[in-house]
């Protein structure tokens, strides 16, 4: 079994609020589930209004598998959100 863990983190220009954070967040959150079937949760910087920490976890029984398909969910991430994306790395641990 194959751990993959997808870490990514936005520079938010212009927002002023947490509410208008939580909808950005909110909106991409649900459009990775929704494409991917992964898990998806808001990791650090949580009172920070111009950062958010995003982290990408699924589980397979292939490393290649898995890391076709975070590699495909970044590339999906970087094309529907308008935030500067500042950082993203891939990390996988495997269980025997």
């Amino acid at each position: 079994m194959v751990i993959g863990v997808l870490s990514v983190e936005y520079r938010l220009h212009g927002n002023d609020s947490l509410k208008g954070k939580r909808r950005i967040a909110n909106s991409l959150k649900q459009k990775v589930r929704n494409t991917f079937n992964v898990s998806i949760a808001e990791v650090g910087s949580e009172d920070s209004l111009s950062r958010l920490s995003l982290a990408v976890v699924s589980v397979s029984n292939s490393e290649r598998h898995l890391q076709s398909r975070l590699t495909k969910c970044l590339s999906m991430m970087e094309a529907v959100c308008h935030e500067e994306m500042v950082y993203s790395d891939m990390e996988f641990f495997g269980i025997e």
